[in-house]
């Protein structure tokens, strides 16, 4: 295990900081790490009927295209991650969830950043009107889960964010299928 002897900020950023931290090897020699500091993130996948599901097109430009991700944002100092879900779904799509339910949690990046992001379902939505950030343009598409896991496969979809949340949620209604098909749910 790697041990920090001395921490350095590099740049105060409005979501995360630059970092480089001096540290101590298992071997005893001495290096240094470079990394974000992020207080963590959300995504979620909202689900309009049966398997339609709630998508943003948006410009990103660290790369300089845009691309179809589900709903996402980050963790403000003092929010929980629930909170933050709920409230990043309403501002980027105009809906309130009836029901947030936990997905998985991933690492995206631990090579070079320590955010964690916290992946929601969301079901029994009701629109009240978006808000997005000054700084947000975005556009919304339905489509259906199918339909972007055929994307995917296509690699027509290059979010990491929405490629695991879509795949781990296709994932978990077919082993949730194959149980009431065998005769094994827990109703």
């Amino acid at each position: 295990m790697e041990k920090s002897i001395t921490s350095r900020v590099l740049h105060r950023g409005r979501s995360f900081n630059f970092m480089r931290d001096e540290v101590s090897l298992q071997s005893g020699r001495k290096t240094f790490r470079d990394f974000v500091d992020h207080l963590g993130s959300v995504a979620i996948i909202p689900i309009i009927s049966k398997s339609e599901i709630v998508l943003v097109r948006q410009y990103r430009y660290a790369i300089g295209k845009y691309l179809l991700e589900i709903p996402a944002g980050t963790i403000e100092v003092d929010e929980s991650p629930l909170d933050c879900a709920r409230r990043e779904l309403r501002e980027e799509t105009g809906y309130e969830a009836g029901v947030m339910e936990e997905l998985l949690r991933c690492y995206l990046a631990p090579g070079y950043s320590s955010e964690l992001m916290y992946i929601y379902v969301a079901r029994d939505l009701k629109e009240v009107g978006s808000r997005p950030e000054p700084d947000e343009e975005l556009q919304i598409e339905n489509l259906e889960l199918d339909k972007i896991v055929s994307m995917i496969d296509k690699n027509l979809v290059k979010d990491a964010k929405t490629i695991c949340g879509i795949l781990a949620l296709k994932r978990l209604e077919t082993v949730k299928h194959t149980q009431i098909d065998n005769g094994n749910s827990r109703s």
